[in-house]
């Protein structure tokens, strides 16, 4: 018997659990039929990411940003609707990390990033074709037509929409950069989960089957009469920091997060993290310094994660070297390290 709203829901449905562990998920939640796709030819995707994950959310035996229970049921709704999920909140507080969180869990190999911009514009992310540098090498070989595939590159966005058998995860972002029109250009992508090259259209008589490059390292992948569609809908995860309001459409093709600022208790994890097997971390009072980064950043409107990680690290860098000490020069180097994200903000 299927659970009332107003009866909490069983906790085995959660696929994505926020541990941060690699792992792997052999089968996820059936899409809804409205988001069920058929894409070809299937590709293959990568599965290993160079130690991006472990550069940005720490490695496998703790993960810089401790999920909330709140943040892990979105996502994993998300997962569920096969619907990109709107993370918003204050900057450094940890919003892009959630998607490396959830590629390492489930085994989906690595992210793909695209970073916003005011200049970006949809068929970027999309894919680009090098047109000029096809029309050079044509004249470098005397005529001889070179394979057209070598001059198109998927870009994150398209190499997202691959016919995968697994989602891929797709970050984008900082939307909240981009110029006004790029959140409503991406609603026909989100929504049919494919797109076309008409390069590669033009030719698809001649050339059905076409390589090309992909937005992964070294990647490529088969592309048939320049039709690019989706098997999986990726697991996208759209990053803003708050700068503007996007329009009605595009919400509703989205499920919307907020993340809190870090607790002490979370930015403690995120410090083991990322330092836990680092010789000399043990001569630093790293919860001094997490107190008095949580004081600085109250006092300055919010401060980001990252600004604390590098403080440890110099910590540690002059602990090991002998030359620590919690004094004025210090405290100096701490306000400069600490610095406000908003020039709004009257340093005392």
């Amino acid at each position: 018997m299927s659970a009332l709203p107003n009866e909490p829901l069983p906790v085995d449905w959660h696929v994505y659990r926020g541990t941060g562990n690699p792992g792997t998920v052999d089968e996820l939640p059936a899409p809804p039929p409205w988001r069920r796709f058929s894409g070809e030819p299937v590709n293959s995707a990568p599965t290993d990411d160079g130690g991006e994950a472990d550069r940005r959310i720490g490695g496998v035996h703790g993960i810089g940003r401790v999920p909330s229970p709140h943040e892990i049921a979105m996502v994993n709704a998300a997962i569920y609707l096969r619907r990109p999920l709107l993370v918003t909140g204050r900057p450094g507080t940890g919003k892009s990390s959630l998607a490396y969180l959830i590629s390492r869990e489930l085994g989906l190999g690595p992210v793909l990033r695209w970073s916003i911009t005011s200049r970006t514009t949809l068929k970027e992310g999309l894919y680009l074709y090098d047109a000029i540098g096809r029309v050079q090498e044509i004249n470098a070989r005397r005529g001889e037509e070179p394979d057209i595939g070598e001059f198109v590159h998927l870009g994150p966005l398209g190499t997202a929409l691959l016919p995968y058998e697994r989602p891929r995860v797709l970050l984008i972002d900082e939307l909240d950069k981009s110029d006004i029109d790029l959140p409503n250009d991406l609603l026909n992508v989100f929504e049919d989960g494919e797109y076309e090259i008409p390069e590669l259209t033009r030719i698809g008589g001649r050339h059905p089957e076409v390589t090309v490059l992909t937005g992964d390292r070294e990647g490529t992948a088969v592309v048939r009469r320049g039709r690019v569609r989706c098997r999986a809908f990726p697991i996208v995860i759209v990053t803003s920091n708050g700068e503007r309001e996007f329009p009605a459409p595009f919400l509703r093709r989205c499920l919307k997060l907020h993340v809190e600022p870090p607790t002490p208790q979370q930015l403690g994890a995120m410090v083991a993290a990322q330092f836990g097997a680092v010789e000399g971390i043990e001569r630093v009072d790293v919860a001094r310094l997490i107190t008095d980064f949580t004081a600085r950043s109250d006092a300055t409107g919010g401060l980001a994660s990252d600004q604390l990680l590098n403080a440890v690290h110099l910590a540690v860098e002059l602990a090991t070297s002998g030359a620590y000490q919690p004094d004025h020069d210090w405290q100096e180097l701490l306000t400069a390290i600490w610095h406000p994200l908003s020039s709004s903000v009257t340093e005392t």
